[in-house]
């Protein structure tokens, strides 16, 4: 009877404090983001409500960051008008957002060169592979805008489907 009081509390215990660790999905009480600005040559991401800058942002880029995103494997990080279309929150980079790349237009151009545009292209955190590579250069990544871990969590919980993100050269 008591090894299975003991068991009880255990469990118990271990729920309590399973409960009490830090949780990657914040929640976001500011105004709402209406857009999202990249400036690939500044490196910068920024985060607006209406025509205010809410949050601004360090990121790294793809590893051949000059020049629009053409074809699956190129390195580069597309530029253009997206939007935010997807979340994921079992990335292998702690946690992402979509952006709607490739559009009919990408799609349309790599075909026409026998090639495929690529996709999955999104605003992540490191990761483990980030924490390795982003210390050694800044655009480590096949395409995407990388952020910190701890950015990442801010963005995922600021940002709904939908949203525009402008990727400037």
């Amino acid at each position: 009877m008591k090894s299975w009081i003991v068991k009880v509390l255990a469990v118990g215990l271990i729920l309590g404090l399973a409960a009490c660790a830090p949780s990657k999905f914040k929640t976001y009480k500011g105004p709402p983001i209406t857009q999202v600005i990249v400036k690939k040559s500044e490196r910068k991401m920024y985060m607006v409500s209406g025509n205010r800058a809410v949050k601004v942002y360090d990121i790294g880029l793809g590893t051949q960051p000059i020049g629009h995103k053409q074809f699956e494997g190129d390195g580069k990080t597309p530029e253009g008008i997206y939007y935010i279309d997807r979340r994921n929150p079992n990335s292998r980079y702690h946690l992402s957002v979509g952006v709607s790349y490739p559009n009919p237009n990408d799609t349309a151009f790599a075909l026409s060169q026998g090639k495929l545009p690529g996709g999955d292209i999104f605003i992540h955190g490191q990761g483990p592979e980030g924490r390795v590579l982003a210390p050694q250069r800044r655009d480590w990544t096949v395409g995407c805008i990388a952020v910190t871990d701890d950015e990442v969590e801010d963005i995922y919980a600021m940002l709904r489907e939908g949203t525009p993100i402008i990727i400037a050269p």
